[in-house]
């Protein structure tokens, strides 16, 4: 596949009558949030009733996001393409003699890739069980398709915000940047809370002692972390994105148990009568707030030393915390509606781990420490990946 880069004549900001945050990244906030808000709608819905149908409201706030992330694509590419918007056509990339911004080419991949995923799970859950993992071929494809469209509307955010602020840089008043960051930020916390949706079932409460845990986290969240923090020029965007992350969890957990269901599949070993809400957040928030201060004084170090700092300070400083908060959630105190420590699944048995409150073959001694030790590994390269890829999408205009 060939891609140029269109011509970019004039000056590469916006004139004052196109200072307006556009309709088409409101629309696309809207298609991440909707299927964010359906994903967990969706987990929440097989925990506690099953999976009854394919067309649940859940199943159908997920797909909203590809049908509406297709029609800002088609419009922009459109737009782009055939029509005159000599403005449009210079902030566009061409691939195959379409021409679209960046962001339009990955959001329109996830959105065929999540409409591609839908009669595939349906055969899937045919084939080899009504209820099963989230980590099975087709809610990878789904969730891959998602996380594609949310990336492709933070570029189209990123690159809007860009150009502001190359116009900001150059003497413009009255830009767009502040809005733009604070929607592009709004994306990055929904983001991480993908990330930690995908890996959900290595997080679960009975197994944050082992290392496993620590170690997918740390190959999937320190690049990210890192990839905002360089990316939207803000000083406290890891702690942000964190806490969006967390807020948007505790909402969940206060929210579903107020919705009234029952399990349609059977065995039932557990008397659900509301829906079942995620577990507590893993507390990210306090090893990104600790990033968040260490790159703003090593703003002249080398990347490889950032990294190593940073690689070893998260898991560190997450291990810290989330270990002995672990064992708080396993104890009788969190038994309240807050931790959501109170809710199992209908196919909870009496002697499962998370009813008994007991952790899954907790690890101690040197397997604790040698997991650990990978663990460091993996956020060291996984904070070198996002700081790089994020002074790459500083200058990002298309």
């Amino acid at each position: 596949m060939s891609a140029t880069t269109a011509s970019f004549p004039g000056r590469p900001f916006a004139s004052s009558n196109e200072r307006s945050v556009p309709w088409y990244i409101w629309v696309g906030i809207l298609a991440v949030t909707s299927a964010t808000i359906g994903g967990a709608w969706d987990v929440s819905w097989h925990r506690s009733i099953g999976r009854d149908t394919f067309w649940t409201p859940a199943h159908m706030m997920i797909y909203a996001c590809g049908v509406l992330a297709g029609i800002v694509g088609a419009w922009l590419a459109c737009r782009a393409t055939f029509g005159r918007d000599t403005r449009l056509r210079a902030q566009s990339v061409t691939i195959f003699g379409v021409h679209a911004p960046l962001g339009v080419f990955l959001a329109a991949w996830g959105g065929v890739a999540m409409l591609t995923s839908a009669p595939f799970d349906n055969w899937w859950h045919n084939a080899y069980g009504l209820d099963v993992k989230i980590v099975s071929p087709p809610h990878t494809l789904l969730i891959l398709g998602i996380r594609a469209v949310s990336v492709g509307m933070l570029f189209l955010i990123l690159a809007a915000m860009n150009r502001a602020n190359t116009a900001r840089e150059q003497g413009a008043v009255d830009t767009d940047f502040r809005p733009l960051q604070i929607l592009f930020l709004y994306l990055c916390g929904l983001a991480l809370g993908g990330q930690m949706f995908f890996l959900q079932e290595y997080t679960w409460d009975v197994v944050l002692h082992q290392t496993q845990a620590y170690i997918a986290m740390a190959i999937g969240v320190p690049v990210l972390l890192a990839l905002f923090w360089q990316a939207s020029r803000f000083r406290w965007a890891a702690t942000t994105a964190s806490l969006i992350y967390m807020l948007f969890v505790l909402a969940e957990i206060l929210i579903l148990p107020l919705v009234p269901a029952q399990p349609k599949l059977g065995p039932v070993f557990y008397p659900v009568t509301h829906l079942v809400p995620a577990k507590f957040p893993v507390l990210l928030v306090v090893p990104a707030f600790a990033l968040d201060l260490l790159w703003q004084r090593t703003r002249q170090w080398k990347p490889w030393k950032v990294a190593l700092v940073s690689g070893v300070s998260f898991v560190a400083i997450l291990f810290a915390v989330e270990w002995p908060f672990a064992s708080f959630l396993l104890s009788h105190a969190s038994q309240n509606r807050f931790f959501a420590t109170i809710y199992f699944d209908y196919n909870s048995r009496p002697n499962g781990y998370d009813r008994m409150r007991i952790f899954f073959h907790p690890a101690y001694g040197w397997p604790r420490v040698k997991g650990l030790l990978i663990a460091c590994v993996c956020a060291i390269a996984s904070t070198w990946v996002g700081l790089g890829f994020g002074r790459w999408m500083r200058g990002v205009q298309r």
